[in-house]
């Protein structure tokens, strides 16, 4: 199901409900798990835990295939440092991201279960990613135009405004430079901003 509503740009953003998202997680993570040989869940587990990091950060797929797990990941604090694109400002910004102790768990034992990955356990070819992302999105009947890596961004993003995360959060956590980019996920969130100021008393 495509969740969205036309942007000023006329470009509408879909994004997964909750049963495509976890029917979607199923598929990688059996796909992970099932693998027949040790060198196959050595790579495999790479796929699996990078999608896990688009799905809980909302970041883009190339800042997260940059990430260095021995630099980049806060293991005590639970948190993931995002750089942003080179192209997107002449300096080095990083961003802070939460992210679930499960994730930061699940990158600890695969590197204890292969050590000699660290340092390039996020260091994916951009393009075999977007591939085995389609495989996993068509086994788990995802609709064509939502079988794409970015997808996750938007469905993370918009779950943040449902659940009432303030502007300035999200667009921090996001990398938005443009206050704009972030106002879009607003616009097609209206019924849950009307459904968080009821609750809140103020409608």
């Amino acid at each position: 199901m495509k969740t969205g509503t036309p942007l000023n740009s006329g470009v509408s953003i879909g994004c997964l409900d909750n049963l495509q998202l976890d029917k979607l997680m199923e598929s990688f993570e059996a796909w992970y798990r099932c693998a027949p040989t040790p060198f196959l869940r050595r790579v495999r587990g790479r796929y699996w835990l990078s999608f896990l990091m688009l799905r809980y950060t909302g970041a883009r797929v190339g800042e997260i295939l940059r990430v260095d797990d021995s630099a980049d990941i806060d293991f005590e604090r639970q948190e993931i440092y995002i750089s942003n694109r080179p192209h997107e400002s002449p300096k080095r910004l990083r961003r802070s991201i939460p992210v679930p102790s499960q994730l930061i768990t699940l990158v600890q034992e695969y590197l204890s279960e292969f050590p000699i990955m660290r340092g390039r356990v996020f260091a994916l070819d951009q393009g075999n990613f977007r591939r085995e992302f389609y495989r996993r999105a068509e086994e788990a009947n995802i609709p064509r135009e939502l079988s794409h890596p970015h997808i996750l961004r938007h469905t993370r993003a918009l779950e943040m405004v449902r659940a009432g995360v303030p502007f300035r959060t999200i667009q921090g956590l996001l990398g938005h430079l443009a206050p704009l980019s972030t106002f879009a996920y607003f616009q097609v969130s209206e019924t849950s901003a009307r459904k968080i100021l009821k609750e809140k008393g103020l409608l």
